[in-house]
Formats: structure tokens, sequence, C-alpha cells
């Protein structure tokens, strides 16, 4: 079911950048297959890999998210449509963006610092906390001095998340809340540029800020999709797609191109679909033997739905442009990657769990055939 909701979900993304790309230049859709194919494979090797194997190796985990880390300022460039450097020029043109593949080395390195916390009864004091804040911090500091605090984001909150489920109290929790509302003028003043408040501003003053920069993304966005009713005007059949009114509809805003071409039901159906994955990583998390593969879990939960929601505020105009993609469906291939290797650790915690059930439920079973013989 795990493989059955994410291919699904990657036809469904096929057809839509299939569609937009007529509007454009570029060839989309060979880029995101090439992507997804990289994804699989890579998906498959986690998958066959025990977990375990995999947490044992944490370090190994730790200096490849350093390394993402340090190439970015050392060979990062801005990309067409964002203001942040946050991606490596590979040769042949292509790039790639190293933050989205350090969420893969974080849900690794981070799980392995929470089941250790909780076995050694740490995540009951203060100190045991504290170290996992900065052990999330040091990503988050990081992708923000990048410019890239979209991503920074998703990161602080597959911890919040990873954190919560691993059994870190609720008043933790409700300090840090209370320091960031305190800490609110400051953020707005110093932490903030221009372009992050405008964005911001936008929200409440859409209407007369359609004109300019920073409202007439969301603005067009939304009129594309009500302008698809119920059933949409059909794939390759919408106007405003083909004259690609909606900038950078490929990427942030695909939800536009659904939403113009196969309308409310097609809305609705890309939303189960992702609906349907986030309640199979949790079942999955449930029924893991141990705390590292409920962590891992719900790492990929985190990441899945944090970035669903922020994508379809800020297209639906709840929310401010901050540049984070659909999983699954918008066009880029290091996020899509990205879930594809997430979905592989995901499965190695349902394969290896359930070969565990299976050897045990085995040797009893030799065991009851040995006593019958004896008897």
């Amino acid at each position: 079911m795990l493989w059955l909701l994410t291919l699904s979900a990657t036809v469904y993304s096929f057809i839509l950048i299939y569609s937009l790309q007529r509007a454009t230049d570029s060839n989309y859709l060979q880029s995101q297959i090439i992507a997804v194919g990289i994804g699989i494979l890579g998906a498959i090797i986690f998958s066959v890999i025990d977990y375990i194997n995999l947490l044992k190796y944490w370090y190994i985990w730790t200096i490849v998210g350093i390394l993402l880390a340090v190439s970015v300022f050392l060979f990062g460039i801005t990309v067409t449509g964002t203001d942040d450097t946050a991606w490596i020029r590979l040769p042949g043109g292509m790039t790639f963006q190293p933050s989205e593949l350090m969420k893969i080395c974080f849900i690794i390195t981070f799980s392995k610092h929470l089941a250790y916390t909780v076995e050694n009864g740490l995540i009951k004091y203060i100190k045991g906390v504290l170290l996992l804040f900065i052990h999330a911090m040091i990503p988050i500091v990081i992708i923000h001095f990048q410019g890239d605090d979209g991503s920074a984001l998703i990161f602080l909150m597959m911890f919040a998340i990873m954190a919560f489920t691993a059994g870190v109290q609720l008043r933790y929790f409700a300090i840090a809340l209370g320091a960031v509302v305190i800490c609110i003028p400051f953020i707005w003043s110093f932490v903030m540029n221009d372009e992050h408040r405008n964005r911001i501003l936008a929200l409440f003053d859409l209407d007369g800020n359609a004109l300019t920069d920073y409202g007439w993304q969301q603005y067009q966005g939304k009129v594309s999709i009500a302008s698809g009713g119920i059933f949409g005007s059909g794939i390759g059949k919408g106007t405003r797609v083909q004259n690609n009114i909606v900038p950078e509809q490929q990427n942030d805003f695909i939800f536009t191109v659904a939403g113009e071409e196969l309308g409310f039901v097609g809305c609705i159906v890309l939303i189960l679909i992702l609906i349907l994955l986030m309640v199979k990583i949790i079942v999955i998390a449930i029924k893991s033997k141990d705390i590292a593969g409920r962590c891992i879990c719900y790492g990929l939960f985190g990441m899945l739905t944090t970035q669903t929601i922020i994508n379809l505020g800020m297209v639906l105009g709840f929310l401010p442009v901050v540049g984070i993609t659909l999983p699954f469906f918008s066009q880029g291939g290091t996020s899509v990657m990205s879930m594809f290797f997430g979905v592989g650790l995901v499965q190695s915690v349902y394969l290896h769990n359930k070969m565990e059930i299976d050897d045990k439920l085995s040797g009893k079973y030799k065991l009851l055939l040995k006593n019958e013989f004896f008897d």
C-alpha cells in the first residue's frame, strides 16, 4: 500500500508536468522521470538494509549532512524564481538542493539520538531535551544562513513532531512556544528581511497587493484554481496553464494546474492520496517494535505533512510564499528523490519488523512440532 500510494502520486505528477511543460521550452518531465528513477533505486536500497544498521553508523550520516551543508557555502548558486543561495550546479547544467538530502540525514541521526535519549531515561530531564534541541538547531541555523528559511521551517517541524511522538513532555513545547511569541518583535525587525515581511503583509492585503510582486503569484494561483470548477477544463486544455500565467507553476504552485485542468475533483484526489500516505506511515510507526523505528516513520510523516500543509496553505493564500514543494507532485529532482529515500527508510522499518515477527512465529512453530514429536 505504501508503494501503491507513492507511485500513484508520482504518476499523477507526471500527468500534471506533461500538461504544463507544453507552455515552456523546458523538458520538465524528462528530468522528473530521471529523478524518480534515482529515487526508486535509492528507496529499494534503503528498504533492504536493516534500519538498525543504518542507525548504527549514524556518524557517517552526520558527516554526509555536514558536507552537504558546507558545499552550499562553497559552490552555492541562486536559481531562477528564488532569492536564496541553496543549490549546487552539476555537470550538464542540472542543479540539486543539498538541504533536501540533509532531511534524510537528519531523520537517521535524530532518530538515533532520540532512541538513545529515551532508552537511557534522559528524555525526562532538561539536559537530555536541551541536547535534542541543539541537535535540531544545527541544520536549522545553517540553512537559515543559506537564505532558505522555508527548508529551515520544515526541519523545525520535523524536530517538533519527532520529539513529541518520542515522549518529550508538553511543558517543553509550551516553553518554546512562549519564547517564540515573546521574540516575534525581534524576529520581525532583525531576522526577517523586507522580502519576508512583504510576503506576510500581502496575505492581509492581497487584492491591493495583487498588482505587485508579492501578491501576484498567490492571486493568479487562486484564480486558476477557481477557474477549474468541479471537473476542470481537462488535461492540456487549461488556457491559463498553457499561457504560463502562474509563475513557477511547475514547482511550488503545481496544485494550481490540478485545480484548473482537473477541477475540485482532481484537487480532492490529490489531497486524498497524500492523506492516505500519511495514515499509512503512522500505521507502520505504531506497529514498529522499537522507538528508533517509530522515530524514522514519524520523521518522514513530519516532512510529508508539514510540506503538504505549508504548500497548500501558501497556494490558497492562507500562508506566505516560502518556497516549499508539494511532496511527490512538484517538479524538482532533489525534492522527489528525498521523498523516495524517506519512503525507503519507512519500508525498511516495516520489512525488518515483519521479518522479525515471522522469524519468531517460525521458531515457535518449529518448537511446537519438536515437542509434539517427542511427546
